[in-house]
């Protein structure tokens, strides 16, 4: 098992298996011990099953085989127990822009019944520096201010864990860089795993790199994972070394 120790909180996947209805395996007995705090940055190419792997650490999906621990309690295919420990923010392009709703009201819908209230959800916008968004529609927001709303729905309900899909999607470059920075700061007491084809951005402000394509390919440092031959066994011969810099461009 590919195994990090550090503080808690953490993720434990256990010889983890899945495959939709008819199709092969997206998710191939895969193993993964992480602890935190501290941000996680996973590569992989598209369609090499990230999505369906946070969607199986979210209980969303049950597993074929295998299980899933989150601050060690056993949340394999069960959503409610795992929300208890983490919460998710997806990527832009499955957000309802069009839904006539305010910046707080987005924060607010996504508490539990018993402790929703606008003061809670203007305190998490105030986290990600979005207080000033509270009452602007999700419609006439620009991507950096809708992520970042995206990501005070996800800090509102107190998880210690916190997934993100492919964040830096869909937004401009300075836009980019301030989510990167505001992740940072946010990983100080949280165990952040972020997906991205942006490594660049996180790669200087993560402790581990996990390397997935359907299955934990390699996990280490930094500077120990983000190599040439293990960017290849994800992403195929489409990363290239140029002036010593790794590319990947396909």
């Amino acid at each position: 098992m590919h195994s990090v120790r550090g503080e808690s909180p953490s993720i434990e996947v256990d010889h983890l298996s899945f495959a939709y209805s008819g199709e092969d395996l997206v998710v191939r007995d895969t193993s993964l011990s992480i602890e935190g705090p501290g941000l996680v940055t996973m590569l992989g190419p598209n369609g090499s099953g990230k999505t369906t792997f946070f969607k199986l650490l979210l209980g969303i999906l049950r597993p074929l085989s295998g299980r899933v621990l989150l601050n060690g309690e056993d949340v394999t295919g069960n959503p409610l127990r795992a929300s208890v420990h983490a919460s998710y923010v997806p990527q832009l392009s499955a957000v309802r822009r069009d839904l006539p709703m305010t910046a707080a009201e987005a924060v607010e819908s996504a508490l539990p019944r018993g402790l929703r209230s606008r003061s809670r959800a203007l305190e998490a916008l105030e986290m990600v520096g979005a207080a000033d968004l509270a009452d602007r529609r999700l419609s006439a927001m620009s991507g950096g201010q809708l992520q970042r709303v995206m990501i005070a729905r996800a800090l509102a309900r107190g998880t210690p864990i916190v997934l993100m899909d492919e964040p830096f999607s869909g937004i401009d470059p300075r836009g980019r860089e301030g989510i990167a920075e505001l992740v940072e700061e946010l990983a100080r007491t949280r165990l952040i795993v972020l997906s991205t084809h942006d490594p660049v951005l996180t790669l200087s402000r993560s402790k581990l790199v996990v390397i997935f394509n359907r299955g934990v390919r390699a996990v280490g440092r930094p500077q120990d994972v983000y190599k040439l031959e293990l960017l290849r066994e994800a992403y195929g011969p489409g990363v290239l070394l140029i002036e010593k810099c790794l590319h990947v461009v396909g």
